[in-house]
């Protein structure tokens, strides 16, 4: 990521809750993923979670590339 990029993240971070909200979030689920990820099996249901987590991240994701393309324009 560019330095321009982290300033653009820290200003939405500090000025917008709802990305404060989505990065957080972001966070906390990318840490759920390495639990799961550093388990040598998994359940049925726990692939299921896994799915679920990385759908959730994805989807959180995109929401903050929409706010960061919206704040630039």
């Amino acid at each position: 990521m560019e330095e321009k990029d982290q300033t653009l993240v820290q200003e939405l971070f500090d000025r917008n809750p709802r990305f404060r909200l989505l990065y957080e979030e972001h966070r906390l689920l990318e840490k759920e993923l390495t639990q799961f990820e550093d388990r040598p099996f998994l359940s049925s249901e726990e692939e299921m979670e896994k799915k679920n987590i990385q759908k959730l991240k994805l989807a959180g994701k995109d929401e903050m590339e929409r706010i960061i393309a919206n704040f630039r324009h």
